[in-house]
This record gives C-alpha cells, sequence and structure tokens, in this order.
C-alpha cells in the first residue's frame, strides 16, 4: 500500500510557504474555473460503490469551501506526485481486474483505472493536509466521448487537473476534455454538474498510455 510518508518530503515544503488554503474566491477571472452547474440527483454509481468499500472516508460533515494557495513551489511538488503516482501503477480496466464495468477503489495492489489513480493522488494529498474541500474527484469526456475520471485542484490561481494520462499539470481550460460533473467543495458526497462549454477551447490532448 503507499502511504503518504512517501510524499512528506515532497510537499511539506508547499505546506509550510502557503499554508495551502484560502477562502473560495469569488467572481473570478473568467476562464480560471470551470462553470458551476445544479446539484446532481444521486452521485454517481462509481462514488455509491467506493462509499460502499471505504465507509469511513464518506462518512463526512460538509466544511466550507477552501481553495490551495498555489505556490510555484507547490505545482512542482503536484507535478512530482501526479508524475510518481502514474509511473507506480499499471493501468488496467476494471473489467480486467475485478470482472466488473466498474468499481470505484484504491490501486492498493499496484493496478487500476483512471478513477483509481485519482482517488490515490486525492488520498496522499489530504494525508499530506492539503484541504479535501479543494481536492475534487471529476468525471470528464474525452474527445472520443468515453467517460474519464480525474482529479481536479482547486487554487486561487485557476483549477488545475491531476490526470493518469498526462504528467503535465494543466489548467482546467487546457485539456481537450469536456467537464461534466465533479464533487462540490463543501460536501463530497454531494456532486454538480459542470458547464462544459469553455471561453478558450484547447488543441492540446493528453498523452494515452
Amino acid at each position: 500500500m503507499l502511504r503518504a510518508a512517501l510524499f512528506r518530503p515532497v510537499l511539506c515544503a508547499a505546506i509550510a510557504l502557503a499554508c495551502l488554503t484560502c477562502t473560495a474566491r469569488v467572481g473570478a477571472a473568467a476562464g480560471l474555473y470551470v462553470k458551476v452547474g445544479a446539484p446532481t440527483s444521486t452521485p454517481p454509481i462509481g462514488w455509491v460503490q467506493f462509499c460502499q468499500t471505504y465507509s469511513g472516508e464518506c462518512d463526512t460533515q460538509p466544511l466550507p469551501p477552501r481553495d490551495i494557495v498555489l505556490t510555484d513551489e507547490a505545482l512542482h511538488d503536484l507535478g512530482r506526485l501526479n508524475a510518481f503516482v502514474n509511473r507506480t501503477i499499471r493501468p488496467m480496466t476494471d473489467r480486467e481486474h475485478y470482472g466488473m464495468v466498474q468499481w470505484w477503489r484504491y490501486p492498493d495492489d499496484g493496478a487500476g483505472a483512471c478513477h483509481s489513480y485519482a482517488l490515490l493522488k486525492r488520498r496522499l494529498l489530504i494525508q499530506a493536509g492539503w484541504p479535501r474541500q479543494a481536492l475534487l474527484m471529476t468525471i470528464v469526456r474525452q474527445t472520443n466521448g468515453e467517460g474519464h475520471a480525474v482529479l481536479t485542484v482547486k487554487t486561487d490561481r485557476g483549477e488545475y487537473i491531476l490526470d493518469n494520462m498526462t504528467d503535465e499539470i494543466l489548467p482546467w481550460s487546457q485539456t481537450s476534455y469536456g467537464f461534466h460533473k465533479r464533487q462540490s467543495q463543501d460536501d463530497p458526497n454531494q456532486w454538480v454538474w459542470l458547464e462544459e462549454a469553455r471561453a478558450d477551447m484547447a488543441t492540446a490532448s493528453p498523452r494515452t498510455r
């Protein structure tokens, strides 16, 4: 099992320099943040499965929204963590892994699908002291129409995406994805719809495995 202790030397400088959180900003510059819509009627089935497996992690109380104070060093550390997890975990579909179409869980045996990468990154960052309200499981649409899971990191400099298909940390608007839904900032068990239209359509495509 991968543990947060592996990343304490990597992340502690960012924690010390920035204290890592600030009150979420209102009226932020257009394009830095995905436009959030109405709450979904239910969480995605994958999150429901995750909560059934790891019930203690979903037994939470709502908290005020908070954003990461993104120093250059914090962004560098996010890149190192993203790359480490991407290179450590073996990509494997849930059907290959568990004989199921979908099962959201941690890749504790060293293999997993896209959601397992994102869940592990979220867990490691929370264990290292980053606020859960800024670490949002997110479902996007690829250019081929297929669903994909990534981790959104919400910061005072915009929203950045941790993705198992690229080691680069990109602003949401520089990915090739359509943004579908994600966890709300105040309650991880409440999900919200996202507006997929963006002010500046990106042309860059993340690499595939």
